[in-house]
C-alpha cells in the first residue's frame, strides 16, 4: 500500500490529500464495531516502525501541484496513525513537501504517552475520538487491545488539550449502542475543552447508522458547545488520484 492516497472529501475538513502512517490492512489498537476498514487484523498497543519518511517524501514528489487540489493533508488511513514511531518525522517530510496545513486523526488511545502527545503537538489540527462515557461501552464499541486503560486515555486527552493550544477537535461516533449517553458525553467534552466537538455517524460500508432525526436529539445535548453534526454538514465530491488505493480506506 502507499502512503498517500486521495485526494478525499472530507465533511469535516475540506479536500484532504491522505496520509497512511500504518500502510497495512489494519493495525489498529482498537476493533471498533463501525469501522469502515472491517475487522482489525493486528490489534495491537505497542508502537512499531510502520510507513517510511523517505518512502513517503518520495511519494509526495509526484504530486508537485498537491496544494493546488487539496486545502489539508491528514493522517489516517488503514489503522491508527500514532501506532507508528516515526509519526512526528512523517509530519515534517508532510511540511517539507507540501504547502498543506497538517491533521491527524486519533482514536486517543495512546494519548497517555508523552512521546505522542509531542509529535501530535507538530500537526496543526489534532481530532481525537471519544466513543464511550465509560469502561462498558468502551469495550462494547472500541474493543481496545486489552492493555488500553480507558481513564488513562482520557486523561491523556485532557493533558493534551492543556499542552496544545492549536486546533483540539473531539469526534464521537454515535451508534445504537451510545446514542442515549449524549449528556455524560457531552460532560466529558466539558472538561476536556475542545475546539469542536463532531457529532458523527457511521456512513459506510453498510454499517448500522442512527438517522438524521436521532443524530439531531444527540446533537441537541450538545447545544452549548461548538459543535458540527454529520448530516447537517456539506458534502463534497473529489477525484482521487487512484481510486484503488483510496478505496482501502474509504470504501463505498
Amino acid at each position: 500500500m502507499q502512503a498517500v492516497y486521495g485526494p478525499v472529501a472530507s465533511w469535516r475538513l475540506g479536500i484532504s490529500l491522505g496520509i497512511d502512517s500504518i500502510c497495512e490492512m489494519k493495525v489498529c489498537s482498537f476493533d471498533c464495531i463501525y469501522c469502515q476498514c472491517g475487522r482489525t487484523t493486528r490489534r495491537i498497543a505497542e508502537r512499531e516502525a510502520f510507513a517510511d519518511p523517505k518512502t513517503l517524501k518520495e511519494e509526495l514528489s509526484r504530486y508537485p501541484y498537491i496544494s493546488q487540489v487539496a486545502n489539508i493533508a491528514t493522517f489516517s488511513g488503514s489503522g491508527e496513525p500514532t501506532l507508528n514511531q516515526r509519526l512526528g518525522q512523517l509530519i515534517e517530510v508532510v511540511r517539507d513537501c507540501t504547502e498543506l496545513p497538517v491533521a491527524v486523526l486519533t482514536n486517543s488511545s495512546l494519548m497517555d504517552k508523552q512521546e505522542v502527545r509531542k509529535e501530535l503537538a507538530q500537526a496543526d489540527i489534532v481530532v481525537a475520538k471519544l466513543d464511550a462515557p465509560n469502561e462498558r461501552l468502551f469495550q462494547e464499541i472500541d474493543q481496545p487491545h486489552p492493555d488500553i486503560n480507558f481513564h488513562f486515555m482520557l486523561d491523556g486527552m485532557k493533558k493534551f488539550r492543556q499542552e496544545f493550544r492549536k486546533t483540539y477537535a473531539l469526534q464521537m461516533m454515535f451508534v445504537e449502542q451510545n446514542k442515549r449517553y449524549a449528556e455524560e458525553m457531552r460532560a466529558i467534552a466539558e472538561e476536556i475543552q475542545p475546539n469542536e466537538v463532531q457529532i458523527n455517524t457511521p456512513s459506510r460500508a453498510n454499517k448500522p447508522k442512527l438517522s438524521p432525526s436521532e443524530l439531531g436529539r444527540v446533537s441537541e445535548a450538545f447545544n452549548r458547545m461548538n459543535y458540527i453534526s454529520y448530516y447537517d454538514s456539506r458534502k463534497l465530491r473529489v477525484k482521487p488520484f487512484d481510486k484503488r488505493e483510496t478505496a482501502q480506506r474509504r470504501p463505498e
